[in-house]
């Protein structure tokens, strides 16, 4: 096989990927960098003809992809994994181009390639369910066909290969569909992987709004795995219901993390913090609720305060080390914006940033400067919705039990929920009582390749990652074989 140093590619221009071949397009459009509002590279604008060719290629490559042995197929999910490590600098700073600083990027880049390399050590077995004289039975797992993922803008390289990664292995042609505000990454990927899958099985496809509607309406395509908002998850489940294609939806959480009164203050709030106010909140399962028992409120609250404000925030050309991005988008910055006006319209205690306006000073870009309520109203917005930005509201935990339990599953969101504590059977005992997907104990946002990933409620259906997320790219089959006897 090739040594990796053969897979090295241009980051200049950029292009969709249609059957292993890089494809203009009469129309282009840039996105823009967050940290400096400069446009970056244009990209292709899909036309309905550039997605039926994509259909049309990986429907053709699907058959003999399927039949491909697994042993194969990871195989050379493993050789792309390490042709975008011998690209690794070129993708983590086009990726902070796209919203990041450059040690978050990098960060994202290596953790999206182990995440991949994981993901190809999977494997579905077929399950034998009964074995005796009369008969034997399995159950029997058989790739889909031509699926989509549409990738979110927050973390687009990690995220995109965590719906590529399975789909592929399971036997599935895959269609890249990156958002609109972080395309490039995105194209790169693709291109370097057209040096490495057969024609067809991965394609690219960046576009305008119209471009996710094309490719959910498509009747060729048989699933769409969408990580995105709740309002447009269902709008993507309505579109997919006209062909039955299958549907896999990671959207919004409200994450609760529970502090009992136990905890080493020293230890865990850093934690908690970070589980805050990683990528400035812009994560589905950041914590976005924060509920600390009584006896150690003020004392938490003090600490954390403390801590969050030596975060560093900075964009693509920072060089002082900032972890933590501008908010990513206009959309989004507006959205945070709008909701930051709930704080002084409902009388909200603000022990840290709260400023309606972005940042002041040399930063151009869309920041807030990181935000912690007080202790507000359960009925407030902050606790009732998402904010996906750089705030978090801290609540004091009045009660026992029954009553942070109620709290926390006060929602219509149930991505991800934590417990931290020093007591590990008393931290399992409320863990189990929390309605969502992902449990932590001690941890928060602590995700793997083996381990399913999926919402309860509003937060989704199906999951991705895991065993359990690889069936959610296959049909369910059974095979009865007959022995002796039989009904007929």
């Amino acid at each position: 096989m090739a040594s990796t140093t053969d897979y090295k590619i241009d980051f200049t221009n950029f292009y969709n990927v249609i059957n292993n071949e890089l494809k203009s397009t009469p129309t282009t459009r840039a996105a823009i960098n967050p940290s400096t509002l400069a446009p970056l590279p244009a990209v292709p604008v899909s036309t309905k003809a550039d997605v039926d060719a994509a259909v049309s290629a990986a429907k053709a490559a699907f058959p003999s992809w399927r039949d491909t042995p697994i042993e194969k197929r990871a195989a050379l999910l493993n050789t792309f994994a390490d042709a975008i490590m011998a690209n690794f600098m070129d993708f983590a700073s086009l990726l902070a181009l796209e919203g990041k600083p450059p040690t978050a990027a990098q960060f994202e880049v290596d953790f999206a390639v182990k995440h991949l390399k994981g993901t190809a050590q999977l494997r579905l077995e077929e399950e034998v369910v009964e074995d005796n004289e009369e008969k034997l039975v399995k159950i029997r797992y058989t790739p889909l066909g031509v699926g989509v993922g549409i990738v979110p803008f927050n973390y687009p390289f990690f995220l995109g290969l965590g719906k590529m990664g399975p789909a592929v292995l399971a036997g599935n042609a895959f269609i890249w569909k990156p958002s609109p505000y972080t395309p490039n990454t995105a194209l790169k990927l693709v291109e370097l992987a057209a040096k490495i899958f057969p024609p067809g099985v991965v394609q690219a496809l960046s576009g305008e709004e119209d471009l996710g509607p094309w490719l959910t309406a498509h009747p060729d395509i048989r699933k769409i795995s969408f990580t995105g908002s709740t309002p447009t998850g269902k709008k993507v489940m309505a579109a997919c219901a006209s062909t039955l294609k299958r549907v896999t939806l990671e959207l919004g959480g409200n994450d609760a993390a529970i502090v009992c009164d136990d905890v080493n203050l020293d230890e865990v709030v850093p934690k908690v913090a970070l589980g805050c106010f990683n990528n400035a909140g812009q994560v589905c399962v950041d914590i976005k609720r924060l509920f600390v028992h009584e006896k150690i409120y003020d004392q938490f609250l003090a600490k954390m305060v403390e801590v969050v404000k030596t975060f560093k925030f900075g964009g693509s050309e920072d060089t002082e080390g900032a972890f933590f991005p501008p908010v990513q988008n206009e959309m989004q910055f507006e959205k945070v914006k709008e909701l930051f006006t709930s704080i002084e319209k409902e009388g909200l205690k603000p022990v840290l940033g709260g400023e309606v306006e972005a940042e002041a000073g040399a930063k151009k870009g869309y920041y807030f400067k990181p935000t912690i309520i007080d202790n507000p109203p359960e009925n407030s917005r902050i606790v009732q919705e998402e904010p996906f930005g750089p705030i978090v509201p801290v609540v004091k935990w009045v009660g026992g039990e029954d009553e942070v339990v109620r709290m926390a599953n006060n929602t219509d969101m149930g991505l991800g929920a934590s417990v931290w504590s020093k007591d590990l059977e008393r931290a399992e005992r409320i863990a189990k009582r929390l309605e969502a997907g992902s449990l932590w104990i001690n941890t928060h946002q602590d995700l793997a390749p083996n381990v399913p990933f999926g919402g309860f409620k509003q937060s989704g259906m199906g999951h991705d990652w895991g065993l359990i997320g690889l069936k959610g790219w296959c049909n369910t089959q059974s095979l009865l074989t007959r022995r002796s006897g039989g009904i007929f």
